[in-house]
């Protein structure tokens, strides 16, 4: 058994998230087998190449034979089917989990799904714009928060063995029930990326504008606009839909926000303006002291950094 408590971890879903859980435990949990299982027979050829997990498992129901940690990490809304799917073949005592942006939608259903047994849904605030079984890296968590969000009746002892899982695995952990996660990330990464798919597509659109000018002298925050809408396209429709509330009340706050703003620039509210832009520009920075990012031009990034 590895020193985080799992003989034998279950991965479901071999896109970035479960390819990089797989790499890491590999890494940096030696004593625990993994076994991963995709619903795509491509994906678990891809993974079998890749050396994702020990063992592939062909059918999900294979896959959850004898594991005392599963973790879902297939979009929000394909979690109930794909534990339904796993249900045969998992053990009472088996603790079950997933990598979800979501958590209060994601809770219910698989609680729906595998009633009776121990769940305790977990989300790791990391990613790239990168998808599919080759874009995962073991160091995908290392240093990036992973939030664990219990049931109110959760096993102290088996939230602390979760805990310890993704502490191995290098991730910042903190703890919140399900409700504050998901209005937390509305706004910190649900909102911003529907902004960027807004925002990309309006350019898209603008008749005045050609396609190859705005590929030309896309500028550093168009730029990183188009970084975060590359994200999957299945994943954030399932996010936005399963989070639908929080996300709904972000967006009023933001367009009052940006009402505010129009007015101001409207007006020639130069005070309004720099007040609201030196608050902002504070904000940035202590995101880069907390280590979440990087002060460099290029925002610190490369094809294996990110957020998600």
């Amino acid at each position: 058994m590895s020193d985080a408590g799992f003989s034998q971890v279950t991965i479901v879903g071999l896109g970035l998230l479960g390819g990089s859980i797989g790499h890491a435990v590999q890494s940096y949990l030696p004593g625990t087998t993994v076994v991963g299982y995709d619903a795509d027979p491509e994906v678990r050829t891809a993974a079998r190449a890749l050396n994702l997990a020990h063992r592939i498992a062909d059918t999900a129901q294979d896959a959850a034979t004898g594991s005392d940690l599963v973790i879902f990490c297939v979009p929000v809304g394909a979690m109930a089917a794909a534990a339904r799917a796993i249900a045969p073949g998992l053990s009472k005592d088996a603790l079950v989990s997933d990598v979800g942006s979501s958590k209060a939608t994601v809770a219910a259903a698989l609680a729906e799904a595998l009633p009776g047994h121990h769940i305790i849904p977990a989300h790791p605030v990391a990613g790239t714009e990168r998808s599919g079984p080759d874009s995962g890296f073991a160091t995908l968590f290392r240093n990036r928060w992973c939030i664990v969000t219990p049931p109110a009746d959760a096993d102290p002892a088996l939230v602390q063995r979760l805990v310890a899982f993704w502490e191995a695995l290098g991730a910042r952990i903190d703890t919140m029930d399900a409700d504050h996660h998901d209005k937390v990330l509305a706004v910190t990464s649900h909102l911003p990326h529907l902004i960027a798919y807004t925002i990309v597509g309006t350019a898209s659109d603008l008749e005045q504008v050609t396609q190859s000018e705005v590929i030309k002298y896309s500028a550093g925050g168009f730029r990183d606009f188009t970084r975060i809408a590359a994200s999957d396209p299945t994943m954030w429709r399932d996010v936005f839909l399963t989070n639908r509330d929080a996300v709904l009340e972000m967006l009023q706050r933001f367009t009052e926000d940006l009402t505010e703003l129009q007015k101001a620039i409207r007006k020639g509210d130069g005070e309004t303006l720099f007040d609201h832009f030196t608050h902002t520009r504070a904000i940035r920075r202590g995101i880069i002291e907390m280590g979440q990012d990087d002060a460099r031009p290029d925002f610190g990034r490369s094809d294996h950094q990110g957020q998600g």
